[in-house]
């Protein structure tokens, strides 16, 4: 029988916002650690889990099946499960400014048959979470959806709870931002907030945004590969080109995101690092101060500009050095003779 102390940490992941569901897809890519690893609890430390996860309850229906896959959101609701981590994914729409309908919803309630919106289920689930996680910037900061002129009132999960929310162990709403999300960034955060729940770890650490500051401390530009060539004032005219993609419309300088530095996949790919921009999607003003998108941004001009001087510059100096020491030392000359200076003291 299981015991308080062996009592499981509940992952109840809810996708009913509005979204893709590009972030359950890109967490199955996840290696440092894999999902795999977390759930089966194949790392040091980690409590014992129970994730209920659409993308991998394939046994279960919303209402049918070997399980019924609702019924733990109803037995969170109740209490029965404690704790749990409460992931949210996709935007929250306001359902209070239209006369009928619903925008979105997860489950239906068992009382009336009808559908659960989503905020419903945030108003329900957030006050007896041990931790809210907002994954992807849908969930986030409303991303896509909440883009002005949306019909939906849509809005990422601090502006419906509120930006001071804590939860009942005072943890703040987690925010791990992107669009999709960084695989390894959102399987790293869960892991944090499982040993955190454990007592193996510090509070998490956040920046203003909400967003882990271990990962998102830096900017796309502070990590990418192409940053030599804009401190030289080398830029791409035309994609395919090795060189700084800012005057192709890159928001890297300002971005803060560390897809370059860690890559995509075991460290391989990334946006800039396979030639495409970055288009600030883990940002709290994505898309609408981005856009248009693949236009150059309003400071690049100026900061071109500069870098274009100074990098001139620098260019030409660097050369003059590189001649000096891309050749051996005056005591070597190519072939078997060796010339040092050096006298034997016998």
């Amino acid at each position: 029988m299981t015991t308080a102390e062996e009592a499981p940490v509940h992952i109840l992941w809810m996708n009913g916002g509005l979204g893709c569901d590009g972030d359950s897809v890109a967490l199955t890519a996840a290696t440092q650690p894999s999902i795999e690893e977390i759930v089966l609890g194949a790392l040091p430390g980690l409590p014992k889990i129970a994730v209920h996860w659409p993308l991998i309850d394939f046994e279960c229906g919303p209402e049918q099946g070997a399980d019924n896959f609702i019924e733990w959101w109803h037995k969170a609701d109740r209490g029965e499960l404690d704790p749990f981590v409460l992931v949210v994914e996709g935007s929250i729409p306001n359902e209070a400014i239209k006369s009928e309908g619903y925008w979105c919803g997860f489950g239906n309630n068992p009382d009336t048959g009808q559908p659960m919106t989503t905020s419903e289920w945030l108003d329900r689930l957030a006050p007896k979470a041990l931790a809210v996680l907002a994954v992807g910037t849908c969930a986030t900061y409303g991303g896509i959806h909440a883009m002005a002129g949306n019909p939906t009132g849509a809005m990422g999960v601090p502006d419906y709870l509120g930006w001071k929310w804590r939860s009942k162990a005072g943890i703040p709403i987690v925010c791990v931002p992107g669009c999709p999300i960084h695989p390894d960034n959102l399987s790293e955060t869960i892991l944090y907030l499982l040993y955190q729940a454990a007592g193996k770890a510090p509070m998490i650490p956040l920046d203003e945004a909400l967003r882990p500051t271990w990962l998102f401390g830096a900017t796309v530009h502070e990590g990418c590969d192409r940053g030599g060539y804009y401190e030289q004032g080398e830029f791409a005219k035309e994609y395919g080109s090795p060189k700084c993609l800012v005057k192709l419309g890159c928001w890297g300088p300002v971005v803060k995101c560390n897809v370059p530095k860690r890559g995509w996949i075991n460290g391989v790919g990334g946006c800039p690092n396979v030639g495409g921009i970055c288009i600030a999607c883990t940002m709290p003003g994505f898309p609408d101060k981005f856009m248009p998108f693949m236009d150059p941004p309003p400071g690049s001009r100026v900061s071109a500009t500069g870098s274009r001087v100074y990098g001139g510059v620098m260019r030409r100096l660097r050369k003059i050095t590189e001649r000096k020491v891309d050749k051996e030392p005056a005591w070597r000359k190519k072939g078997r003779e060796l010339t040092t200076g050096y006298k034997a003291p016998w």
